[in-house]
């Protein structure tokens, strides 16, 4: 058992340590962090079953734990926060063109925009925006804009701007001062910024939408779905992670560019153990870690696990409040919201 203790602690370091190795440096490392949880686990376990046995070699996997703790306190949280405290609000939300329920097999729900209005932040930012000016009840930049009491910068990805299209949206309540495009794939995926004015500050909101994972979840409903598709589905996930990788080089250096504050939002399609994440933790702050509860997770389907929609935020925005909003059935995402005091 003790050789065992040892040959799964040298493993655990390799697994722990891919998260600081970029995709585009070592082919496939992109994969290697959906075992960190089951690493962890083992380890735990192992220390478990040593431990009651009173061995020394309990020792081993306690050691494990301990340098692989970070991931422990990025997967589930239990911060007590206050509701009434006030700041700046933020919410983010993959609304899926809008058109989750009737690509279901349903009708379109105009419920939807209706629980984005009503919601108090201040800021939100969508991902999958779909605006439509041939109908009333699907011309979001009217409904979620002008007819909201709201500023709203909307950046075309694709399709006609005088009629249908879709990108990304920024609405606000506060006024914005500047915006502008960091990039985008021609598809569905960008990333885009507006400054705000907050109090006497000015502070700058990025809205991302990284390249999908481009998983097909129907197909992975069952074991014969998961045998038949897993060649595919690693590939996939592969090339996505060298995809994000290559976006992410972009918005660091336009992160460091900036003469603001800035908060980061948006379906960054990345589990908290990607080198992603652990790049944009090196400056940023995660406001689920600051003041989220539970696991957090934001993808509704079949891989009901993952978290992958974030918000981060500079250091002197300290997040007082985070949530997700599970009880919100309009997307294949689940929105986040979060509540910042800036700090001097």
């Amino acid at each position: 058992m003790r050789y065992f203790a040892w040959l799964l602690f040298f493993v655990s370091l390799l697994i722990f340590g891919s998260v600081y190795v970029r995709p585009v440096d070592f082919q496939y490392v992109g994969l290697i962090p959906f075992f960190i949880p089951l690493i962890w686990l083992a380890n735990l376990f192992l220390f478990l079953i040593l431990a009651l046995s009173w061995k020394k070699s309990a020792l081993i996997p306690l050691f494990a734990l301990a340098i692989g703790y970070r991931f422990a306190e990025i997967t589930v949280q239990w911060n007590l926060t206050d509701d009434s405290e006030q700041g700046l609000s933020v919410l983010s939300y993959n609304v899926h063109l809008f058109d989750y329920k009737r690509r279901l097999g349903g009708e379109f729900d105009p419920n939807i925009f209706s629980w984005i209005q009503e919601h108090p932040a201040q800021i939100k930012v969508f991902q999958e925006f779909y605006q439509d000016y041939t109908s009333p009840s699907r011309n979001a930049v009217n409904l979620l804009g002008k007819e909201n009491d709201k500023e709203i910068y909307y950046e075309i990805i694709e399709g006609r701007p005088d009629r249908r299209s879709y990108g990304l949206a920024i609405s606000s309540a506060l006024p914005i001062v500047n915006q502008g495009k960091v990039f985008d794939n021609k598809k569905t995926n960008g990333a885009i910024f507006a400054d705000v004015l907050y109090q006497k500050d000015t502070i700058r909101i990025y809205n991302c939408h990284l390249e999908s994972m481009k998983i097909n979840s129907e197909n992975l409903d069952d074991l014969e779905g998961v045998r038949a598709n897993y060649r595919q589905t690693l590939k996939k996930l592969h090339q996505g992670s060298l995809y994000r990788s290559q976006q992410l080089d972009v918005l660091e250096q336009h992160i460091i560019n900036s003469p603001h504050p800035i908060i980061l939002m948006g379906d960054l399609n990345e589990i908290p153990y990607s080198n992603s994440y652990f790049r944009l933790s090196r400056n940023l702050t995660n406001a689920f870690e600051d003041a989220g509860k539970g696991f957090g997770f934001t993808y509704n389907r079949v891989l009901f696990f993952l978290r992958i929609d974030h918000i981060f935020s500079s250091p002197n925005l300290k997040a007082t409040q985070f949530d997700t909003h599970r009880e919100v059935d309009y997307s294949d995402h689940y929105p986040v919201s979060a509540t910042f005091q800036l700090i001097d």
